[in-house]
């Protein structure tokens, strides 16, 4: 019998296969080497905890998917293993009030 530790939980997290970022684990430090697709990756910035960073290198108008949903289009060049926050990334959400008439009978009906 071996007493083998069990191996450390990765720090960054894919929530659906599609996705093109990965969700912090744990708080980062610029310099840190993590582990990106099987590839070692130096973060070139700090990363909050549940901040997303780029799985791939990302270019302005690129679209960015977590859980498989867009959530987002690229406003400036992001490097591989960069945060992507508001600093370089515009929401793509409606809010509801501009969706229409149809929206909010649909909204207001509780469905």
């Amino acid at each position: 019998m071996t007493n083998t530790p069990p191996a450390a939980a990765p720090h960054l997290l894919l929530m659906s296969p599609e996705d093109n970022c990965l969700i912090a684990r744990t708080a980062l430090a610029a310099g840190d080497i993590v582990d990106i697709d099987g590839e070692p990756v130096t973060l070139p910035e700090d990363i909050p905890l549940g901040y997303k960073v780029a799985r791939n290198a990302l270019q302005p108008g690129d679209k960015v998917l977590r859980y498989g949903a867009l959530i987002g289009s690229v406003t400036a060049e992001v490097p591989r293993g960069s945060m992507l926050h508001t600093h370089n990334l515009a929401s793509d959400y409606l809010p509801t009030y501009t969706l229409g008439a149809d929206a909010h009978a649909f909204i207001g009906s509780g469905h």
